[in-house]
């Protein structure tokens, strides 16, 4: 076990984590154009590459430094990686494939350099990188043609390639942790979850996983199907050092869900929900204090460990949620029967 893990089990064993917000908002108030996403080094390629978030830690790279240390200043004490969509498969929209592992390395690189700087200047709260694995823009489970149900746009062994690469490089560049996060589809996280697996034993080396899913509606059900606490079923064998949910929804409807994995893990429980639904123009209204009174009150019916933002928070969100927990309990992990658990769209326990 490395000292970053150790350190990081004791600090949530003391007080509540704080992960850090949204990236993406915090990049739109840039408001960048195409020769910004571009650079110098970009400034030829053949395609429009505007909107390529994770293109930005090559391209403007002092922009997503500073985006980190505003969520640290925030009182975060994980951020996490810029690299939502450095994967082969989403870089293929770009044309890009041959930069996801670099924009890997360098997202963590550049969140590590941030996260030391703040811990070196107050050793007494130590901060940590997850490096993120997002969901990509394709799903194993389910067919994009209506017409055709068995139509797949890619496949098990596509993901766990994409996967490992995109994890050497969050190892390689620093991360504390993987962040498996947004899953919509848990055939993905599967795939996910074995590839770092497979890179853990090609290094010789073992970091934590933290797991993150998402309900997609009231249906309380992920895009795939499962409720929160079949999902933790399926991927509970991995030993996540915590598993949570995040996106699509704000605290106010989320916190049914996030209550659901509680009473069930046995490992931390992580929640970080949107700032709100998203209006008619797609902005979200919920401020930092009515987001934060939510979640203090899940903090006060110990369903939480460690909380944070998702779309529409800012670093203003993550220092009210900050200040809202700080002198709560942390949630103590659940202690289940000792009975078989399984897990198809629903739960059985027997």
């Amino acid at each position: 076990m490395s000292d970053a893990t150790t350190t990081f089990k004791s600090l949530a064993e003391q007080r509540i984590l704080i992960l850090d917000g949204a990236m993406g908002t915090m990049i739109q108030k840039h408001q960048l154009e195409e020769d910004d996403y571009r650079g110098e080094r970009f400034a030829d390629w053949h395609c429009d590459v505007k909107g390529n978030n994770d293109l930005l830690v090559l391209s403007q790279p002092k922009i997503i430094y500073d985006i980190h240390c505003e969520y640290l200043q925030a009182g975060a004490d994980i951020i996490e990686t810029n690299t939502f969509n450095a994967t082969t498969i989403s870089m293929a929209d770009y044309d890009m494939q041959s930069l996801a592992k670099e924009i890997n390395v360098v997202a963590a690189q550049l969140a590590k350099k941030a996260a030391n700087e703040f811990t070196q200047q107050n050793p007494d709260k130590p901060r940590f990188v997850a490096g993120v694995l997002g969901p990509t823009n394709r799903t194993a489970s389910i067919s994009p043609d209506v017409n055709d149900p068995g139509m797949r746009n890619v496949h098990f062994d596509q993901l766990v390639e994409a996967y490992k690469e995109a994890t050497l490089g969050l190892i390689e560049g620093g991360a504390d942790f993987i962040l498996i996060e947004t899953i919509f589809d848990t055939l993905n996280a599967k795939a996910a979850a074995f590839a770092v697996d497979v890179v853990f034993e090609q290094l010789g080396i073992t970091l934590p996983v933290m797991i993150s899913g998402t309900i997609t509606d009231a249906s309380g059900r992920t895009l795939s199907g499962q409720t929160a606490e079949a999902f933790y079923y399926s991927l509970r064998h991995i030993n996540p050092i915590s598993f949570g949910l995040n996106c699509a929804l704000g605290p106010d409807l989320l916190r049914q869900y996030v209550e659901e994995i509680s009473d069930k893990a046995e490992c931390l429980v992580s929640a970080h929900p949107n700032a709100g639904l998203p209006n008619e123009f797609g902005e979200y209204d919920m401020d930092g204090d009515e987001m934060a009174s939510h979640i203090q009150e899940w903090a006060q019916s110990g369903l939480v460990n460690i909380v944070g933002g998702c779309c529409g928070s800012t670093p203003e969100h993550i220092a009210a949620i900050a200040k809202a927990v700080e002198s709560l309990a942390p949630r103590i992990p659940a202690q289940p029967d000792n009975k078989m658990r399984l897990s198809g769209l629903e739960p059985f326990v027997h």
